[in-house]
């Protein structure tokens, strides 16, 4: 610190404030204007106008300043607006009530005022530094850093002026990086070494104003005039280090001209504009500007504030400060591109939900109809049993059709919603690739196609893999280049093992290939998004609604594996998939007896059919009894438990649960059941019959006690084959 010009400054701030004392003015209301009217009259206002100016900027400063008496109870005589602000008050005199009005009162009861003291008085002719903890009005505490000016008088009282920053968050970086803290601030103090004497005394100004800004100026527009109080790479040669005031416009339109965005070098110019400024300060006491200065080829963001520290009618003298937003702006672009990706998906997603709706509702209304009308023809020629066969058969294909399009919305809804899972299994890939081959080969002949299935190079066709899923993955795609070859066509099933893998495993390629419609390379990039189809039913001519490719994606991504397509309007399409499968290390062949024997139908059985909806209760009884079932029904799964409970070991020999029941559901009737104190009772096989078609429901089933899962409408053969195997597993 220059003793002589803090002094001086010292010197004019006791004479204002025994001016205002003499008067009964208080410092702390001068810019009032009851208490500013009666300054000015004074006649030795003139004198110290500029103390007065000196206030008014304090009053306006982002930074706390503080003066205090220096001896007895360190009486507080003016603190600004910045400084009330930090102690969480709304005026002076909620302050002083706060702090006794004191300096002491101001700091935390445990800080060690003996440390700041003796501090200080090592200082006494210099700047002072210290840092300590203050308490707020809601009881939180913060640290400041203090920057602070013995004043001696040899008329009145000594006093303390400081300036006053949060540096609470300084604090803790430095905590946590205590070497590179030390680094820079003996780096620190090698500069303050070398800033003269005048520029010293702006830098106490300054470093109360803020941290945060790189960049600080004073200007004076009516005289034309920019103090610099700290300058950076850029502002600094343009002082050419005289830290000299200095013509205005000529600064600014040096620095726009060398150092701002040619892009953003108008809008730098009209925002420093004298008159500008005067106009965005008529209604505001600040404004601010971002825009970008050029670092060798890069671009960074800096954000320019101007605020009004003159009159309040008019803006005469401003502080400029500058600082880098770089991490700002880059979050606020990319908050601005993140929901602009919102936005695109949401209009996708209306998009791709309006067009399932409208598909959807085309497709399922086709076999509806159909349904509908065929109905009406078998009650019109029900004397003709051979028509009404047809027709029947007709309703079957239809429904099996409406099914579908129900269980791909069903599978995809599972999978998007993460519960859909895969299992290792033992299966038979060629086997497998068997089945769908026989499955749609009737489809093949109908329209005259070549059908190709060729698994020649694969070496271990016993692996282990989600054989459902894999059955499922294969079914989807063969049935598209089916359904999308012409008759005519051809259409191929490759399977290959391209190499092994330590550990028993292999990769595996499944190639299937069609010379259909094929498509075109701009509908290839939205060929696995849901319900997106290049052509609606209407005009293909073919029922879907786009979901088939979907599950066929979602499954290869559970398994780590790959798809890649392509495709040629009119020539076809290739579908290649990759998957990683871990081999048996065993071939086992089929069993040929297992696979040929057939279920005898029922001998008598007694079934327990827990079902509360009459229809089904109804179509579930014929169908059984007509199978050779005896069937007892239950209209809830509190009714099954006090039926099996009454009823003689033995006298069922199964239960078909239904899930969703009022009363008791099938899961909770199912736990009951495994509970029972009879040991017979508690084990009898219960299969779940239910519309709950999730993994999760299956999962849960099995959890609560059940033998088996069988999803809703009823499938007689599967469930026939199920009780063969539940009753099997019993007996075994």
């Amino acid at each position: 610190m220059c003793r002589q010009d803090g002094n001086y400054l010292g010197g004019n701030i006791l004479g204002f404030l025994k001016l205002l004392r003499d008067n009964q003015l208080d410092i702390n209301h001068i810019m009032e204007q009851k208490e500013r009217e009666a300054f000015l009259a004074l006649p030795e206002a003139k004198e110290y106008l500029t103390s007065y100016e000196l206030v008014n900027f304090m009053e306006r400063m982002p930074g706390g300043f503080l003066i205090y008496y220096a001896d007895g109870d360190e009486e507080i005589i003016y603190a600004n607006r910045a400084t009330r602000q930090m102690f969480q008050c709304e005026n002076i005199e909620e302050f002083r009530e706060m702090t006794g009005n004191s300096f002491r009162g101001m700091v935390h009861p445990q800080a060690v005022q003996e440390s700041i003291h003796a501090q200080i008085r090592e200082n006494q002719e210099d700047l002072d530094y210290v840092e300590y903890r203050i308490v707020r009005k809601d009881g939180s505490t913060c640290w400041v850093e203090d920057y602070g000016h013995y004043v001696p008088s040899e008329t009145s009282r000594d006093i303390f002026y400081v300036f006053l920053s949060d540096a609470t968050e300084k604090r803790k970086l430095r905590d946590k990086e205590a070497q590179k803290l030390q680094n820079l601030m003996e780096a620190y103090d090698k500069q303050w070494t070398l800033i003269n004497q005048e520029h010293l005394r702006r830098l106490e100004v300054i470093e109360g104003l803020s941290v945060t800004y790189e960049t600080i100026f004073y200007v004076d527009l009516e005289k034309g005039l920019i103090m610099p109080y700290r300058l950076s790479a850029r502002s600094g040669p343009i002082f050419d280090d005289t830290l000299q005031p200095l013509s205005f416009p000529a600064v600014m339109s040096n620095y726009i001209d060398n150092w701002v965005h040619p892009e953003d070098r108008g809008m730098v110019a009209k925002a420093t504009d004298p008159d500008s400024i005067q106009k965005k300060l008529e209604d505001s006491k600040s404004y601010y500007s971002n825009y970008r200065v050029l670092n060798g080829e890069d671009a960074q963001y800096l954000q320019m504030q101007v605020v009004n520290v003159g009159h309040q009618d008019q803006a005469s003298q401003i502080v400029m400060g500058f600082r880098r937003v770089d991490e700002e702006i880059q979050n606020e672009m990319k908050q601005k591109q993140l929901l602009a990706e919102a936005l695109d998906n949401a209009n996708r997603a209306i998009g791709a939900k309006s067009t399932f709706l409208s598909n959807m509702s085309h497709d399922m209304r086709t076999p509806l109809n159909a349904i509908f009308g065929f109905s009406t023809l078998a009650k019109r020629n029900y004397k003709s049993p051979e028509i009404v066969l047809e027709y029947l058969e007709r309703i079957e294909a239809s429904s099996r059709q409406l099914l579908d399009l129900i269980n791909k919305v069903l599978e995809l809804s599972q999978t998007e919603s993460g519960d859909m899972r895969t299992v290792e299994e033992e299966c038979d890939l060629c086997d497998i690739l068997q089945e769908v081959y026989e499955f749609l080969l009737p489809q093949s002949v109908e329209k005259d196609m070549e059908f190709i299935l060729d698994f020649s190079k694969v070496t271990h066709r016993g692996i282990y893999a989600d054989e459902e899923k894999l059955r499922q993955l294969v079914m989807y795609l063969v049935n598209n280049a089916v359904t999308y070859t012409k008759p005519g066509g051809k259409v191929s099933i490759t399977a290959s093992e391209l190499e092994e893998l330590p550990n028993q495993f292999a990769v595996y390629q499944l190639v299937v290939e069609d010379n259909g419609i094929g498509i075109s390379q701009e509908f290839i990039e939205h060929i696995f998004e849901p319900f997106s189809r290049e052509k609606n039913t209407t005009l293909s001519g073919i029922h879907g609604i786009g979901l088939g490719l979907t599950i066929v994606k979602n499954i290869v991504d559970m398994m780590d594996g790959t798809i890649e397509v392509k495709s040629q309007v009119g020539k076809g399409s290739t579908f290649v998939i990759h998957i990683q499968f871990r081999y048996q290390s065993q071939e086992t062949a089929p069993d040929q007896d297992a696979a040929q024997d057939e279920f005898v139908h029922g001998n008598g059985q007694k079934i327990l059919v827990v079902e509360d909806n009459e229809i089904n209760l109804e179509i579930e009884t014929e169908l059984l009894e007509e199978m050779g079932f005896v069937v007892e029904p239950a209209e809830n799964g509190s009714i099954a438990v006090e039926k099996l409970q009454q009823a003689p070991p033995g006298t069922y020999d199964l239960v078909l649960m239904d899930i969703q029941m009022p009363v008791m559901d099938g899961w909770q009737a199912a736990r009951a059941i495994r509970k029972m104190a009879d040991p017979v009772l508690a084990r009898i096989p219960i299969i779940a019959l239910s519309a709950n078609v999730f993994e999760s429901d299956m999962r849960k089933s099995e959890e609560s006690g059940m033998d088996a899962h069988l999803p809703k409408p009823l499938d007689i053969m599967r469930l026939l084959e199920t009780i063969k195997e539940v009753l099997r597993r019993r007996l075994s």
